[in-house]
């Protein structure tokens, strides 16, 4: 199941027939996936290079690598972030459960004894 946040980045890897590197690339300069189509125009517009080509050269100008260290693909990083996110879920419900454990402990010894 793709993330909607995603979704754009998905319909831009299959039309422009981009690589999971040049997504990550793409992805870590900020680029905007909706206006691929105006960046890929080169049959119309014949100087400009073609988008893989211009996604590198802009990617190797900010960091200076031509291309990122760890290549991860769109599933692997909505994989990830899901196991984040059921981690901190977990997380959250174990912390929920000690606190109202602690409460109800502290209320029974605290609590005025009429006995």
């Amino acid at each position: 199941m793709h993330s909607p946040m995603q979704q754009p980045w998905f319909e831009a890897r299959r039309r422009f027939k981009l690589s999971h590197a040049h997504i990550q690339m793409a992805r870590e300069l900020g680029m905007n996936p909706k206006k691929f189509g105006s960046l890929a125009n080169e049959n119309q517009e014949p100087w400009k290079v073609p988008l893989r080509e211009f996604i590198a050269q802009c990617y190797f100008k900010s960091f200076g690598r031509s291309e990122p260290g760890h290549v991860r693909s769109l599933e692997q990083l909505i994989e990830a972030d899901e196991v984040r996110r059921k981690r901190k879920q977990d997380r959250k419900a174990q912390n929920a459960i000690a606190q109202t454990g602690n409460h109800g402990v502290t209320d029974a010894n605290t609590g005025s004894g009429a006995s």
